[in-house]
């Protein structure tokens, strides 16, 4: 007889438009962002900002938003609107997302990653490429060494983590995610951005990274977050079993997922 265990049923694979979903998702959070990045950056551009600070709090306010309203869409709500490798890895580690289905979101994130910044480079030409916009590709404070940069990503990210996990477990309080999620968001890029460059996303640096060229520590932009995830992920089964909180009962971000069809 097998030995009883506490962990749930692995959830089954989610159909392939869910991924198409997501590559679509990042492929519009990469394209707002370089184009954001794009009209503040640019000395040329009348909203230009000169002040990096500045700037970088600007960004993390309208990327805050913009997560909003892409968690809350339409695909966000089918998909769960991850736009994320690390938060769709940690949901698999925390037992609710299907584990067939983690190698196609990832792919479709990293896919839509370089769509976006085509997108963004075909709409407003030349000057995305420029040194003063890069393709918004992120880059870390000469001051900060690699494992600085590291542990940044990493600690960032798990956080990120820690709160996504514990809002997907109280039901009455999963709709206050999505905001929840843009506050951390736009500190990270606000207070870290000038640092480490504050993305705890590998579908933030991918694209912008191979349209750019920019191999600067990019290992690190998508391993650290994956690390931060995985830490993230089993710091929340730690803090259940000593202090026997709810498991997480969704990978969807904007709220439990939609039935399938067919499903009683």
């Amino acid at each position: 007889m097998s030995a009883p265990t506490d962990r749930p049923p692995c959830p089954p694979p989610l159909p392939l438009s869910r991924s198409l979903d997501e590559l679509g998702l990042t492929a519009v959070l990469l394209f707002l962002v370089v184009s954001v990045v794009r009209w503040l950056r640019a000395p040329s551009s009348p909203m230009y900002v000169a002040d990096l600070g500045i700037a970088l709090a600007v960004v993390g306010a309208f990327s805050g938003l913009l997560l909003v309203a892409l968690i809350l869409s339409p695909p966000g709500r089918r998909s769960g609107g991850h736009m994320n490798p690390a938060v769709t890895i940690a949901l698999w580690l925390m037992d609710v997302f299907p584990g067939l289905s983690v190698l196609p979101y990832v792919v479709a994130q990293l896919t839509g990653s370089v769509l976006g910044v085509v997108l963004a480079r075909l709409t407003w030409g030349p000057i995305v490429g420029s040194a003063d916009v890069g393709y918004a590709a992120i880059r870390p404070a000469p001051t900060w060494d690699p494992s600085a940069v590291f542990l940044a990503e990493v600690g960032c990210t798990l956080g990120l983590i820690l709160l996504v996990g514990f809002f997907l477990a109280h039901p009455r309080w999963h709709r206050f995610l999505p905001p929840a999620l843009a506050v951390a968001l736009a500190a990270i890029i606000a207070f870290l951005g000038p640092l480490s460059g504050g993305s705890a996303n590998p579908a933030r640096q991918w694209g912008p990274a191979l349209l750019s060229a920019q191999g600067t520590d990019l290992w690190i932009y998508l391993v650290a977050p994956v690390i931060g995830a995985v830490l993230g992920a089993g710091l929340h089964h730690l803090l259940i079993r000593r202090f026997h909180t709810h498991q997480p009962l969704s990978y969807n971000l904007s709220g439990p997922e939609p039935a399938r069809a067919g499903a009683a």
